[in-house]
């Protein structure tokens, strides 16, 4: 039934609407058709014309009678032209639907002469006769009976028509709309594209350009209508309709429950169509044959790209799209941006990035454009560098590239992410895959970004530290972004140095990274002894891990068949020897200077052990010396106090050298003192010898 073509419908002549005696007057002129001289159109009658209507540039001479019997709009007119008393009266009707085209084939309906209908003329008919108000109340069987009875079980019942009315209903606002024309044809193509396509007969459009297309080719070699109907049998064609029709007509479909993915694709195919700068190769994307001369004149704007790093230029020139071109290509986009399904992945993110990127330049409603990058939060991780690269064309930065704008899409990210894992606890390990593909797609995109010498220190730390330290493995892709943007800006200072080395880990770089970083002049010091460090943490930990895995796997050897296990790598040094030579060089000049400081700490070692030996020696003989002279005070000998006195005073200037620093070997030394404070320094410098040991 879809595959039925439009049937010719013919006025039939009725004379019975004319005044007594002038039935005999029009059996004179016989009209057969009309006849175009220049810009007037004449009937082929004997009888002259006395009525001028002015349509357009168009003018019709034509007869009072047969219009105003059918028109009611054409009888008041001419009622009221024949008050006035000059005959020479033009009507003019420049308001009219359909224009000259519609009101001549209206004009044939009124002369009885046989009019064909067709998906081509049927709208602008349909509007004209409701213009001219060709009622029943005038004469049963009016051409507004007629036209509709035409779309209603003609058209609606074709696919192709569908299509070709809607097509025509462009020029027709709003009579198109009022009169429901837009309305119906768009639920019908919406109810065939959402039909079983098993049932459907491949007659309602081109044939032979369905044909001869790679992917109606039959692989048995037999009829191509007989192949399986692809899901997207309907994308051409509802491709060439107007961005409103189109509008109307995937809203329907999404009503009645159409895939969102399968709306998707089909949004994705009319922006290749009607915005060509939006995709990299639209050539094999056209129209079909049937409707080429309908969409004739209907392309879009092409995007002008020119040279220039600042913002006022931005590569394109802002004279392209001015005007009533600009004002089409923002109503194709804002609107498209409103159909997308809410649904993931309905359209790829590359789509959406490049939508964006059009949307920015044409600017276009902010709350669409907001929309727009939540909606590529959803899915960056499957953004492309390529797409990311989106100019600042209307932003108040200096910077060639919309740097703000990667930072909003970043936090939309998160912000999903967040979402998706607390509403579905399980999708942890696809949310931290997710999270380090884009870590990657950052990191790519600061080391571009980065060699615009505009972009700030701020703006490239917050972009870099904008994901979580869980989402990058390796910062491979962070250390090249930095060395980058070390090379665009030899002018920072060692403080900023620093500073854009902290979005770094030195721990999570590669061996190629490190010994890359060992000899990059152009990274302070000290981050360059933070990566020797940590490169050799790991190789002891790979050392230790290796002797404890040749443990286990001699004892399992030993356990299984008595045989000793070979381990791989038997020593540390065959280990070293296999790190690269620029490593070994680095590490040798830190590894001197660790010798150095173990050599002075052994010396000092040395010379506290002898300090040692004396005070042992003299705490003896001080022994000896105090049991004289208690023995002394016993049998009141008192000539040996000043020998004591003597020790005494020894005895507490070695103290003094101790607590001063008996190391260095300081001999400056005071008197006084008694038995209590030799006890103390005793017990302080056995604490002290402990905590050398």
């Amino acid at each position: 039934m879809w595959e039925s073509e439009s049937e010719s419908y013919s006025g039939v002549r009725d004379r019975s609407f004319l005044p007594e005696g002038e039935a005999d007057k029009q059996d004179g002129f016989k009209p057969d058709g009309f006849i175009r001289r220049e810009q007037s159109w004449h009937v082929s009658s004997d009888i002259p014309s006395d009525l001028v209507i002015k349509v357009g540039e168009l003018t019709f001479n034509l007869h009072k009678y047969p219009l105003l019997s059918r028109s009611g709009k054409m009888n008041r007119m001419i009622y009221e032209t024949s008050r006035e008393l000059d005959p020479n009266v033009v009507v003019e009707l420049n308001d009219l639907p359909g224009g000259f085209e519609a009101f001549e084939l209206a004009a044939k309906f009124c002369y009885g002469i046989a009019v064909d209908l067709t998906a081509a003329n049927i709208a602008g008919l349909r509007c004209a006769a409701e213009y001219l108000e060709m009622t029943e109340d005038l004469e049963e069987g009016n051409l507004i009976f007629k036209t509709e009875a035409f779309l209603s079980y003609v058209v609606l019942s074709s696919w192709r028509d569908s299509i070709v009315v809607l097509k025509s209903c462009e020029g027709l606002s709003p009579w198109a709309e009022n009169l429901q024309i837009v309305r119906r044809c768009s639920e019908s193509i919406a109810w065939k594209a959402c039909a079983n396509p098993r049932g459907i007969r491949w007659a309602y459009g081109s044939r032979q350009s369905r044909t001869n297309s790679p992917k109606w080719s039959a692989a048995g070699g037999g009829d191509p209508r007989d192949s399986p109907v692809p899901a997207d049998w309907w994308f051409e064609d509802v491709s060439i309709l107007r961005i409103d029709h189109f509008v109307r007509v995937v809203t329907a479909i999404k009503v009645k429950g159409m895939r969102h993915e399968l709306i998707g694709a089909a949004i994705m195919q009319y922006a290749a169509k009607w915005l060509p700068g939006l995709v990299k190769d639209n050539n094999n994307i056209s129209s079909s044959d049937d409707y080429s001369s309908i969409a004739a004149g209907g392309g879009g704007l092409h995007m002008i790209v020119a040279a220039g790093t600042g913002p006022a230029s931005a590569g394109v020139r802002e004279a392209e799209w001015t005007g009533s071109a600009a004002r089409e290509q923002r109503m194709v986009i804002e609107s498209l941006i409103s159909i997308i399904p809410a649904q993931r992945d309905s359209v790829t993110c590359g789509f959406l990035l490049r939508l964006l990127r059009q949307a920015s330049l044409l600017k276009v409603a902010q709350a669409l454009v907001t929309e727009l990058e939540k909606r590529v939060g959803m899915q960056l991780e499957q953004a492309s560098l390529a797409d990311l690269m989106i100019p600042a064309y209307y932003s108040k930065s200096e910077t060639m590239f919309d740097v703000d704008l990667v930072q909003r899409l970043v936090e939309h990210f998160l912000v999903q992410e967040q979402t998706a894992e607390g509403e579905s606890p399980p999708a942890g390990k696809h949310g931290t895959n997710a999270k380090m593909r884009v870590a990657r797609l950052i990191d790519s995109y600061l080391t571009e970004v980065s060699r615009d010498r505009n972009l700030s220190l701020t703006k490239f730390q917050v972009l870099a530290e904008a994901l979580p330290d869980s989402a990058r493995s390796c910062d491979d892709g962070l250390y090249r972004a930095v060395d980058s943007y070390l090379k665009a800006h030899p002018t920072l200072t060692e403080h900023e140095r620093k500073r854009l080395c902290r979005v770094m880990d030195c721990q999570k770089l590669s061996i190629d990274a490190c010994m890359h970083a060992a000899q990059n002049e152009r990274l302070p010091l000290r981050i360059v002894v933070q990566v020797l460090f940590s490169e050799q943490v790991k190789i002891s930990n790979a050392i230790a891990n290796s002797t404890l895995k040749e443990a286990a796997a001699a004892a399992a050897s030993v356990a299984t068949d008595g045989h000793p296990y070979q381990p791989i790598i038997s020593t540390r040094k065959q280990l070293i020897e296999g790190t690269p030579q620029s490593f070994q060089e680095g590490w040798a000049a830190a590894k001197k200077d660790i010798n150095t400081l173990k050599f002075e700490l052994e010396t000092m070692k040395t010379k506290y052990s002898e300090l040692q030996n004396d005070m042992e020696g003299l705490q003896r003989q001080f022994d000896k010396m105090s049991a004289t002279t208690a023995l002394a005070a016993k049998t009141g000998k008192h000539g040996s106090t000043a020998a004591s006195s003597g020790w005494t005073s020894g005895w507490k200037r070695l103290s003094r050298l101790t607590k001063m620093g008996g190391m260095e070997g300081q001999e400056q030394m005071t008197a006084g003192g008694g038995a209590a404070e030799v006890a103390a320094v005793r017990k302080g410098t056995r604490r002290w010898r402990n905590s050398i040991s």
